[in-house]
Parts: structure tokens; C-alpha cells; sequence
């Protein structure tokens, strides 16, 4: 459980990480990190254990800013793409159905919170409609998004080479424009919730690149290859 810890503390540099994390149930975590955790190695390339990871550090860096419960954040950080074993498209509800039905984690949050949590697993896609219905929600879809334009290629990429093989280099890419553009770009549905995150200048960055043509296609070409190397 320390290396997981010591995994957690690289990915986020900031003190109160570290603050948040003693305040945490030691039990909640072993179960978790021995029972939900490693589902996520099944999962495709861009939802894989790194992913969850990288999300359970940035929700919890995030927690810092806001009086909630660690155990909750970090729980929904963990059951919050859980949801991919029945597939994509509503991933997000079937993440719910996992931690609502959970009997384990009634040793330790009531259903009260049982609720509270599988709102917010539910809320955190990026698509959806409605602004999230508790901090936690807002905390889990702020940490889901990772925006940076070279991760964010990569997982795009690695999805589609595992999704969609028969695609080749130009429909791969065309797959990776037109997803970028409908949730990045200008106008896109990409909705940030906390403004104590740096999101918002990522998301500028990451712009400029897609209205650069040329630059993203020699980024596309250059990831491609050293997936395909």
C-alpha cells in the first residue's frame, strides 16, 4: 500500500496531497487498491491503471481546496470508469450501479453518502448534459479531464488502434481530429467546474494546437509511430 502511496505522491507534488491522504481510512484503501483497482488493467490503453491512477492524484490534490471527506473523493476516483466492463457508451451509469451496489463499502459510509458517490461517479463524464450534483462530482470530472495535448492524443489513438483496428493512418487520424474538435475545440462540450485547477490554461494550449493543422498532424504522426514502433 505505501508504493501505491508513494505512486500517488510523484504524480502530485503539493503539500496538502500529502495531508489529505493521513486523513484517509487505511481499510478503505486496502480494499480498494486490492479489489477495485487492478480491474482497470482490462480495460484499453487509455483507461488502463494509469489513468486511474493520475485521476485518484489529481482528485485528491483538488480535495485540498475543499472541506470533504478524503475517503469519498478517493473512492470515487477509484469506482469512476469501473463502468467499462459493459462497454463505453454508458459507462458512467454502470459505474454507479457498481459502487451503489458495493456491499463492502457499507462497512464504512452510510447510504447517505453511498448515494453521494455514485452521483458523482455518475456525473463525471465529459459529455454529459448536466452539471455535476455535489463537489465530488465536480472534483472527480475536473481530475477525469488531464488535459494535456500529448496524453490526450495518445489515449485517442491507443482507443481507436483497439477499438477500430481496420482503421489506418489517415482515418485514425481523421477519428482523433474530428473527437478533439467536438470536445476541446472552440465551441466544444468540455465543461471545467474547479477554478482552482489549471485546466483552463491547459484547454487554451491544447487549442491553439487543434487550430494549428500542421503542428497537431506532426504530433498525431509522431505518437502514432511510437505506438506502432
Amino acid at each position: 500500500m505505501e508504493g501505491a502511496r508513494f505512486y500517488y505522491t510523484n504524480i502530485c507534488r503539493r503539500a496538502v496531497f500529502r495531508v489529505i491522504f493521513a486523513r484517509m481510512n487505511r481499510e478503505i484503501e486496502q480494499y480498494v487498491e486490492r479489489e477495485i483497482i487492478p480491474r482497470y488493467a482490462s480495460f484499453d490503453a487509455a483507461h488502463g491503471l494509469d489513468h486511474v491512477r493520475a485521476v485518484i492524484a489529481h482528485s485528491m490534490s483538488l480535495a485540498g481546496y475543499y472541506d470533504v471527506e478524503p475517503d469519498m473523493v478517493y473512492v470515487v476516483a477509484a469506482y469512476h470508469d469501473t463502468g467499462l466492463v459493459e462497454g463505453r457508451e454508458h459507462h458512467h451509469e454502470v459505474s454507479r450501479r457498481i459502487l451503489t451496489g458495493d456491499d463492502n463499502l457499507r462497512r464504512w459510509f452510510s447510504a447517505d453518502r453511498i448515494e453521494v458517490m455514485g452521483e458523482a461517479v455518475e456525473d463525471h463524464r465529459a459529455s454529459s448534459a448536466r452539471e455535476p450534483r455535489s463537489i465530488y462530482g465536480r472534483i472527480v470530472a475536473e481530475a477525469d479531464r488531464q488535459i494535456d495535448a500529448d496524453i490526450t492524443l495518445r489515449r485517442t489513438i491507443q482507443y481507436t488502434l483497439a477499438h477500430y483496428p481496420e482503421m489506418n493512418r489517415e482515418e485514425n487520424f481523421e477519428r482523433c481530429l474530428s473527437h478533439i474538435t467536438k470536445k476541446y475545440g472552440r465551441g466544444g462540450y468540455l465543461r471545467l467546474w474547479i477554478p482552482e485547477s489549471d485546466n483552463a490554461r491547459r484547454l487554451e494550449a491544447f487549442r491553439a494546437l487543434i487550430d494549428d493543422r500542421n503542428a497537431l498532424r506532426k504530433a498525431f504522426d509522431a505518437i502514432y509511430d511510437s505506438l506502432l514502433g
